[in-house]
């Protein structure tokens, strides 16, 4: 129990967390973006949306990058703690601990073997935190901030505002859809594409609420 599952891995962070910083980015993005008075709307108001869009999801980005460090930390403390308790305890309390901390399917195959195969390894000495924690913490930020950027261009490429906001919610959804059918594909579902119509639709939905509130 002193590595958290998920610790060697061979990719930076797995393919829900670097998807789900996307859409969080997208969402985010356009949520500013669209809070835009198109009809109104002169270069400075572009720029200072498109400022803010950037701003908010540089902060959002920074925010989560945190957490991921502090989440991460706090995970192998768990279970470094819990490592010795059942290094600790009798054989059946053992495997109770162990079998509290895993989902119950996994819980009623596995916690006898997960015991013996602690029991066999040395206490680790590695510190909480590695250098790949805090690079995969970069890559957090990374993909949040770029994420902003398909939805800015549009209005960095065109000078009438309303057909650059048409094409950045097109840019948008054409995004979300791709990010929901690799989610899809991820999961094992039979039909990822469906995922992706739905995480569109939830995008199409978000952009019409923020119209409907005065974007």
């Amino acid at each position: 129990m002193e590595q958290a599952p998920g610790d060697e891995r061979e990719r930076l962070l797995n393919p829900v967390d670097r998807i789900s910083e996307i859409l969080f980015g997208l969402i985010m993005a356009v949520t500013i973006v669209g809070s835009l008075s198109i009809a109104t709307a002169g270069h400075a108001e572009v720029r200072t949306v498109l400022l803010g869009a950037l701003g908010c999801n540089v902060a959002w980005g920074l925010v989560d990058a945190v957490m991921y460090v502090v989440r991460t930390a706090t995970e192998r403390s768990r279970y470094r703690v819990l490592g010795g308790r059942v290094r600790a305890a009798e054989p059946a309390t053992g495997q109770r601990l162990i079998a509290d901390a895993l989902p119950e399917h996994i819980a009623r195959i596995a916690s006898k073997a997960m015991r013996r195969r602690l029991l066999e390894r040395p206490l680790s000495d590695r510190p909480l935190l590695r250098r790949r924690d805090f690079i995969e913490a970069a890559a957090i930020f990374a993909l949040v901030v770029i994420a902003t950027f398909p939805v800015v261009v549009p209005f960095m490429l065109m000078d009438d505002a309303a057909r650059a906001f048409r094409a950045s919610q097109i840019v948008t959804l054409v995004m979300l859809f791709l990010a929901g059918t690799t989610l899809g594909r991820y999961a094992g579902l039979r039909r990822p594409f469906l995922t992706g119509v739905v995480m569109a639709a939830f995008g199409a939905l978000l952009i019409a609420a923020v119209k409907a509130l005065g974007g």
